[in-house]
């Protein structure tokens, strides 16, 4: 039998994550398959992902009557039933797990604790001590607030998914905040070596909202090249930075890599191919998470080959050519930053809703 597309990618170094999740999928035995047919390493979840699950699907229907009964707000009833799912995803990752740096699922704190410190790491601490599982990581936005949350649940020894990051300079900052992290729970004499981390970068996004600009500016040839080559300068942070003197000290004691992870890969712009962002980022040391019909499409037409460092050159001139003509990234990236926070805000919204009418209809 030949061997699948996606899990030939592994051959280069990189993992393959889902980007979905629900419960038909948990409990039908589908997702063991994509484990065993295609090498499926992770999951990741979030606001946008759990609504259209909870909202569409009956599955969910007879614990939100359970869990109504005891009287709790409709936030508790949803992490509730998140955390039973994703309690039960990384319980089919267990094996994945526990031979690989792999096996992770992830599950968001409220898009609404976006700005506030203090309340995303009392979330953040709680949600992981339900979990109560070793292959889990909690998402925490990569906000000004975000940073120093990042910092502090690192060092209490959480597995952290920095989310909604789009910048390069808030990527330094991320990086940054994880290894302070690590060194004040060296510092105080703890254990590194089993806290794992990744760094999401959201790509599709920033091509979104800058190929219109670069239309009207007349440059129609740079479309879609954008975010590609974000993710190859941000590639190029992370060697020097996990090559230093500083993380190899937190190497010898343990410590892990924060990696580098390439979310928001589904193509919004029919006339790019379906497996734009996964193609130009395959390289080791790597995560791609990815839509469902995404994986799909990979596994259908996909050409598995290292080029996460080709035209290295041509990236960092199209980002400098970017800023010549007047385009500041980091004016788009906290547009995309405020943008990503309501666009999960609304369905977590409109999620907590669905729940009340649920509730209501069982009477």
């Amino acid at each position: 039998m030949e061997t699948s597309r996606i899990k030939q990618l592994h051959e280069f170094g990189q993992s393959i994550w889902l980007d979905f999740l629900d419960r038909n999928l948990i409990d039908s035995g589908q997702l063991t398959k994509l484990i065993k047919q295609d090498g499926l390493r992770g999951m990741t979840s979030n606001p946008a992902i759990f609504e259209k699950a909870i909202t569409g699907s009956t599955a969910y229907d007879a614990q939100i009557r359970d869990l109504a009964a005891t009287h709790q707000n409709n936030e508790e009833i949803f992490y509730q039933l998140a955390i039973t799912d994703i309690q039960n995803a990384a319980d089919k990752f267990e094996a994945v797990f526990a031979q690989e740096l792999d096996g992770y699922v992830s599950l968001e704190v409220s898009p609404h604790l976006a700005n506030d410190t203090n309340r995303t790491i009392e979330q953040a601490i709680e949600l992981w001590k339900k979990l109560d599982r070793k292959n889990v990581m909690i998402k925490i936005p990569a906000t000004t607030e975000g940073i120093p949350a990042i910092r502090k649940t690192i060092s209490e020894g959480l597995n952290i998914n920095v989310t909604l990051l789009f910048g390069l300079e808030r990527y330094e900052q991320v990086v940054d905040a994880y290894l302070s992290g690590i060194e004040d729970r060296v510092d105080a004499g703890r254990p590194v070596d089993e806290i794992a981390s990744v760094a999401s970068f959201f790509l599709s996004r920033i091509d979104v909202l800058v190929d219109p600009q670069l239309e009207a500016k007349g440059y129609p040839e740079m479309k879609g090249e954008v975010a590609i080559a974000c993710a190859k300068q941000a590639y190029q942070i992370y060697k020097r930075i996990f090559s230093s003197d500083r993380f190899f000290k937190l190497q010898a004691m343990g410590a892990m890599p924060q990696r580098v992870l390439w979310a928001s890969t589904g193509t919004k712009d029919p006339s790019f191919s379906d497996v734009k962002y996964v193609e130009a980022l395959i390289g080791p040391e790597t995560i791609n998470t990815i839509p469902l019909e995404t994986l799909e499409a990979y596994r259908d037409h996909g050409c598995p080959a290292s080029r996460l460092e080709h035209d290295i050159d041509k990236a960092i001139s199209t980002l400098e050519h970017l800023q010549n003509i007047g385009i500041d990234l980091r004016v788009i990236s906290n547009q995309l930053e405020n943008e990503g926070i309501e666009k999960f805000n609304h369905p977590y919204d409109k999620l907590l809703k669905a729940i009340e009418e649920k509730k209501r209809s069982r009477f």
